[in-house]
């Protein structure tokens, strides 16, 4: 890397980036205002001279129709003065036939050449008694050259003026590019600013409340720094929503705990003092114990489970949904002997596959089944229906009531009918937390004729 590109690199990093816009973006003016000013003095300078060539070669064409015979020497030399016609005169091709008389105009090898046909006719700047001329040197007859001039003040005095007049014109226009360009790296930049001070104020007070604010305008018709704010508002709504969901699955978790763990410090304390108690009271303790033991065990796997992300893509499989469902009817039925299962699988989805982890989906389908049993009064059954689409689980229990229906998918929610059973309200959640990994959807309504029914709707 040379040392000119090792200093500009430099020079951008030490840059705040609205410093190298407005830079970048004066620049650019400042160029093409230039640009312009260059192009308009080259061509009104061409159009100048392109008439005072005009005006020679008419006199040039005059001449040589006006006269048809004469010798070499000064024609006309009047072009002494500014308003003057112009000076002419024929030069032969050999320099032996030159008149004793002193020419006006100057004469060079070149101008011989012209004569003998040697080179093509050309236009030339001299001065003439001090004074800027313009000659045009052409062919005349066979063997002699014919020269015209004029004075061409009024030409350079065209040409000076216009340049500085460009020159200020472009002068102004790189201070306007510099306005501009700062005008337009605020502006621009405006909702960046912004971003970059809502972020630093949330980094600050770690307060993921905080949006940048949007400038008015349709919707759809949105620049792209206004569709990276918007951006940038929908990641900080999710944000915040996360932060919400942890901090209340923390409160929630903690007031779920404190109870239980409150009465395994009773017994514990209370066996520690085993020598005080009889047999019974001992054995009441230690079976309290150990039955709070498991319920806490359980809620903390639970709560693992909630608080893990959606499985990673490689663990994914194809996962047969009907023998999945079979094995998890059939556990259900050891674990709750008192409740009669039946299971329906239709023809069209005995070879059913969809891609998923197989230990997840029977979590799934296990949280169902023990939801419907618990609520299920003894020999009333629960029925379990798999279709290709869905997968349908539902009991003859009490319903749920339309106040609780939003409200059973929440953690630890416990509808009121359901806060004397075991449980720690954990399970539907997690139940949907896994739907949602794999694609699916899990909703709850009442059932037609009482109890409720749960439906696991399959991704297509």
């Amino acid at each position: 890397m040379s040392a000119r590109r090792r200093l500009g690199a430099r020079w951008r990093r030490r840059r705040p980036l609205r410093a190298r816009l407005a830079v970048a973006t004066a620049a650019a003016v400042a160029l093409v205002a230039v640009g312009v000013c260059v192009a308009a003095f080259l061509v009104i300078r061409f159009k100048l001279y392109q008439q005072l060539d005009q005006n020679l070669a008419q006199s040039a064409t005059l001449i040589a129709q006006q006269r048809h015979d004469g010798g070499p020497g000064v024609v006309t030399g009047e072009c002494r003065f500014l308003g003057a016609p112009a000076c002419l005169q024929i030069v032969p091709a050999d320099a032996d036939d030159d008149p004793s008389e002193a020419y006006l105009l100057p004469v060079s090898a070149a101008t011989r050449q012209v004569a003998s046909g040697q080179l093509a006719p050309y236009y030339s700047n001299f001065t003439l008694h001090g004074k800027p001329a313009r000659m045009f040197t052409t062919s005349y007859g066979k063997g002699e050259a014919v020269q015209v001039a004029l004075r061409a003040d009024i030409a350079d005095r065209g040409v000076r003026q216009t340049a500085y007049l460009l020159s200020a014109v472009g002068g102004v226009g790189i201070l306007l590019s510099g306005l501009g360009g700062y005008w337009v790296s605020r502006t621009g930049l405006a909702p960046v600013a912004r971003l970059t001070a809502t972020a630093e104020r949330i980094a600050a007070t770690r307060d993921a409340r905080h949006r940048i604010e949007l400038p008015p305008g349709p919707p759809g018709r949105e620049d792209e720094v206004t569709r990276l704010a918007t951006s940038f508002n929908t990641m900080l709504a999710e944000l915040e929503e996360s932060v919400t969901a942890r901090r209340r699955l923390v409160a929630d978790a903690s007031h779920e705990l404190r109870t239980p763990l409150t009465a395994l410090r009773t017994n514990a304390e209370l066996l520690a003092r085993a020598d005080r108690l009889t047999d019974t009271q001992r054995d009441r303790a230690s079976g309290a114990l150990t039955r709070q033991l498991r319920e806490v065990t359980g809620m903390v796997n639970d709560l693992i489970e909630l608080a893990r992300d959606e499985e990673p893509q490689p663990l994914l499989e194809e996962v047969r949904l009907a023998p999945l469902v079979a094995h998890g009817v059939d556990a259900a039925r050891g674990h709750w002997p008192q409740v009669p299962f039946t299971l329906q699988v239709t023809p069209e989805a005995a070879e059913l596959n969809i891609p998923g982890v197989p230990a997840r989906l029977s979590r799934l389908l296990t949280n169902l089944l023990d939801n419907a049993a618990k609520f299920s009064p003894p020999g009333t059954p629960v029925e379990v229906t798999l279709t290709p689409t869905a997968l349908t689980v539902r009991d003859h229990g009490p319903g749920i009531a339309a106040e609780d229906l939003p409200y059973v998918f929440d953690r630890f929610y416990r509808a009121e009918k359901a806060r004397a059973l075991p449980g720690s309200g954990l399970g539907l959640a997690m139940a949907r937390q896994i739907a949602h990994a794999h694609g699916a959807e899990l909703t709850a309504e009442a059932a037609p004729g009482g109890g409720a029914q749960f439906k696991l709707t399959l991704p297509t």
